[in-house]
Order: structure tokens, then sequence, then C-alpha cells
């Protein structure tokens, strides 16, 4: 029987991150992991792409939250176990999604008793988000709703993994997980950084070791501070290639950061933000990723290409604390202004932009 665990948590939070050191250090014990990404949008995941890229069997979940696709999730989980063999099976959510505890844990109990053991319930949590509903009540520039997310993900959580304790002080680590452990006692807090290895461990063996008790907790899901939160964001997905005049190259890294920045610059002008925004391009030459989790904040490269090229294959996705028709403008407007600057012919495969209430989604 595998093991599975939903792995939860702010957008941005390093969940992708978390399941890839995961299972790379279970691979080095001679366990078969197996990873499950998942989005609301169609096909074209960065985090999909991004995870295949990885030594792991892998495959993707889209067009909504496995939530509400129990079969194709059953279906997905009995490949993973039977085709591949998978000891343990890691899956996200969306980012902004809660709700998982109730409809994926507790359904798969219900409806599918005893065949696969459920690993304690995780959410991840970034430090940096964190300070939004720690008492100082850091103002990141996104929408007060969003308080009530970052508060329920945590609240039915049987785990808590505060990721990125490579950027924080001693003394900042010790203040966020005294306030997790005061905060939410059901959970066991757990402190790592899955970009560097520390804490990974720790963390893997604990979701081995123990069992999910199946709590049922009351998170208000679906009610008025739900519907808010929900209002207040969009998605965004894109696929495009970018090509150079014939006979030249460009730098696909400073391509990829000048559309990012357009991205961010029109934001902030429009006083809007994006919680999470990803880029990954595919080269002959090789790959690059980066990302953005908040408009105030560095970009980051999880990898770059290093070089020239002739061509780049490109996937964007963005969760938006704007509007969607706005968004789908700015985003537009970024392409077109870094296509310009690097002289590059864009051929647009799929664009998707949505907001969480937009008529025909819920």
């Amino acid at each position: 029987m595998s093991k599975y665990v939903v792995i939860g948590g702010f957008l941005g939070a390093g969940k992708t991150t978390s399941m890839l050191a995961f299972s790379e250090y279970l691979r080095g014990k001679g366990v078969q992991p197996a990873i499950l990404v998942d989005d609301l949008g169609a096909r074209n995941l960065v985090d999909g792409k991004f995870t295949a890229a990885h030594p792991v069997v892998s495959d993707e979940i889209t067009g909504g939250c496995i939530c509400y696709q129990t079969e194709n999730l059953v279906d997905k989980l009995r490949r993973f176990r039977d085709r591949d063999k998978a000891d343990i099976i890691f899956s996200d959510i969306p980012g902004c999604g809660i709700g998982a505890l109730d409809h994926v844990y507790h359904k798969l109990n219900q409806d599918y008793p005893g065949e696969f053991d459920l690993c304690p319930f995780v959410a991840v949590a970034d430090p940096e988000r964190l300070r939004v509903i720690m008492p100082e009540h850091a103002d990141l520039h996104l929408p007060k709703e969003m308080e009530y997310l970052f508060d329920a993900q945590l609240r039915e959580a049987e785990v808590i993994l505060l990721n990125k304790c490579d950027l924080l002080e001693p003394e900042q680590i010790a203040s966020c997980q005294d306030f997790l452990e005061r905060t939410y006692p059901q959970a066991k807090v757990l402190v790592m950084s899955a970009k560097t290895g520390q804490g990974v461990q720790e963390a893997v063996e604990y979701l081995m070791a123990h069992t999910s008790a199946l709590p049922v907790v009351d998170i208000g899901y679906g009610g008025e501070a739900f519907v808010a939160a929900e209002k207040s964001l969009s998605w965004y997905n894109r696929q495009f290639s970018a090509a150079a005049p014939d006979g030249e190259t460009f730098d696909a890294d400073a391509f990829v950061e000048c559309l990012m920045e357009a991205v961010r610059n029109a934001l902030q002008k429009n006083s809007r933000n994006v919680p999470h925004l990803k880029v990954f391009g595919t080269a002959p030459q090789g790959q690059v990723k980066a990302s953005l989790i908040g408009v105030d904040y560095d970009l980051e490269f999880a990898q770059r290409l290093s070089g020239q090229t002739e061509k780049l294959s490109v996937i964007v996705n963005a969760r938006a604390a704007c509007e969607s028709a706005l968004l789908d403008g700015i985003m537009e407007g970024a392409l077109m202004k870094a296509a310009e600057a690097f002289r590059l012919k864009i051929h647009v495969f799929f664009t998707e932009c949505f907001g969480m209430m937009d008529e025909g989604r819920m």
C-alpha cells in the first residue's frame, strides 16, 4: 500500500521545491517517491514541467483542485502505485487552496478505505507571508482578505513546515516557530529549508513514520471570508515561443528577467500584486526557471540557462491579487515590451486568464 500526503500552503512557500527535496532524500534511501502537481488552470504548468525535468516519477492534474476530482485523483494514485511502484506519493494543491483535509483525506478514507496510507496533512509556511498573520501584521501589499486563507491553511494542518529557514536569523526562526506552536497547537511544527536541505531529513522521516489522525476542522470553508478571499485572486497561464531573427541569438535569462520586471512594474503602477509569478523556459542549450513572490521582492532564479539561444519555449503562470481583465492586459503588455527589447518574434500557443469568481468558474 502506497503512502499518500497532501502538501498545502502559501503561494510561493516552496511546495514544489519541498516535494522535490523530499523525493531526492527518499531516492537516496532506496524509497520510490512520486509527485502529483495540481492547479486550477489548464495544462502548461511551470511546476509540472520543472518537476518532470528531475529524476522523479511525476504527473499533473489540471483544470481544478484535486478536492473536486476524486476519481481522477484516485486513478493517478493507482497508476503511481501499480505501474511505477511508488512507495510514497506527494501531491500539492493550489497555493490559495484550503479544504483538502475534508475533500481529499476524508473522501479517500470514506470511499476508498484502506487503499492508501494517509500521512499527516501538511501546510508549508513561508516565513515572510507568515508575518501577515503574526502580531506585527506586516503589510505586504496583499488584499486583507487573504489573511483568512493563510490562517485557514495552518488551522487544518497536522504538520506545519516552516520553510526557507536559510533566509532567517536564529532569533527570527525562534519567533516564527513559537508563534506557530502557540497559535496552531494541533500541528507538529518542523523547521526546514527545501533549497539547502536543512531539516529535510527530519521532515520526511516524520511523515513516513506517522499516519493522519483525520481530524475534523471547521475552517469556514464556503463562508463569507472564503468567498471574499477567492474574489481577490486571478489566475493567468500562457505558453509561447520566442525566436531571434535569423542568424541571431539572445540572452534567455535576461529576456525572462525583462518580462518579469515589466509585469512587476505594471502591477505596481496599478497598485496590484502577484503572490506568485513563475516563468519556465526551455531551449536546446538548457532551461531557465524564475519566480517572484510579490512586487516588493527580488526576482529569484531556481535555474539559469546562462547562455545565448536562438529560440526559447516559455510557460508563464501567475497567481495575482488583481482583476482578471486588468491582469490579462498587464501580461500582454509585458510580453510585447520584452519582445521588442530583444527584437524577438513571439508565437502564442495558449493563454487563459480568469478570476476565481468569474462566471463559469464557480
